[in-house]
């Protein structure tokens, strides 16, 4: 199929783009600048000029594929609710260009429901709701478009997908880590956080596009949770400083954004995906991947 993908330049986007091309689907990215534009040639793939602000872009990209992958966000967590918006109307162009066709649309959605003293599930619902909710709301959103005929299928990542090159949360918890000369862990740091490497995240939105019947929630977790402590204790050996306990309000002060979600404990299974797709992760853990020294260097 022929499949136009946001945010094909990221990190995330770059394994999945590189999957579907593999696959022998013809892929489209979408590239606010001339930058992205050459990576996503470079990976094979056709580029449409525009960013998330752009929705008729989006609108047409989408219109002239046969499935869509929406994998962009802004990223801004100063103003987050800056993000929330670009998320959520650029979801429901796609979804509202799609409508009627029975295409595919998977769209990245995130892991994080703490405080239920359980390991979540695909059938535990997302608790965002509305334009002001986080992500702006966009899977609850995109899920109202699977009985409108859109195969959609939100793929929940796990907050640490991970390999070599991630710029994401660990390495910017490795910074601190640098900066403070020591790396930290909320309490006694028992709680844990889902991982998955970003190798299988990108076989598993291929395999929810070819297959995923709509309204699934698919879980991209490989590990169901890994304890913070042992984060920090083999980015401190990587590092060459000490990991330390630390109050979590303290943790939460010195990483901004990220620190506040470091003392959350939300284990993760993915058994029903596992089971609708046939997916078996095969990639290296979070640990190993911080082992090879993938977050050594600024």
């Amino acid at each position: 199929m022929h499949v136009f993908v946001t945010g094909a330049s990221g990190f995330i986007g770059r394994a999945v783009v590189a999957e579907l091309i593999a696959a022998g689907h013809e892929v489209t990215g979408l590239a606010r600048s001339e930058a992205s534009a050459s990576v996503v040639k470079g990976l094979g793939a056709n580029v449409r000029r525009g960013d998330l602000d752009d929705l008729d872009q989006i609108r047409q990209g989408a219109d002239a594929a046969d499935g869509v992958v929406h994998l962009a966000n802004k990223h801004d967590w100063v103003h987050i609710e800056v993000s929330n918006h670009a998320e959520r109307t650029s979801v429901q162009a796609i979804a509202d260009t799609l409508a009627g066709s029975d295409r595919p649309f998977a769209l990245a959605s995130g892991l994080a429901l703490p405080g239920l003293g359980r390991a979540s599930t695909e059938r535990d619902p997302n608790p965002a709701v509305g334009p002001d909710s986080p992500r702006g709301g966009a899977e609850n959103l995109a899920l109202t478009y699977a009985d409108r005929g859109v195969r959609v299928m939100p793929v929940r990542f796990a907050p640490t997908v991970h390999g070599e090159d991630d710029h994401g949360f660990i390495s910017i918890i490795a910074q601190a880590a640098r900066r403070r000369g020591a790396s930290v862990y909320p309490g006694e740091g028992l709680n844990r956080w889902p991982a998955v490497h970003r190798s299988d995240a990108a076989r598993l939105v291929r395999l929810g596009l070819e297959n995923a019947p709509a309204g699934s929630i698919l879980h991209a977790a490989a590990e169901e949770g890994v304890p913070v402590r042992g984060i920090a204790e083999a980015l401190a050996d990587r590092l060459g400083v000490p990991a330390k306990s630390a109050p979590a309000e303290q943790v939460a002060d010195e990483i901004p954004f990220i620190g506040g979600f470091l003392a959350a404990d939300f284990p993760t299974t993915s058994k029903i995906t596992r089971d609708l797709l046939g997916w078996r992760p095969t990639g290296p853990t979070l640990l190993e991947d911080i082992a090879a020294g993938h977050y050594d260097q600024p």
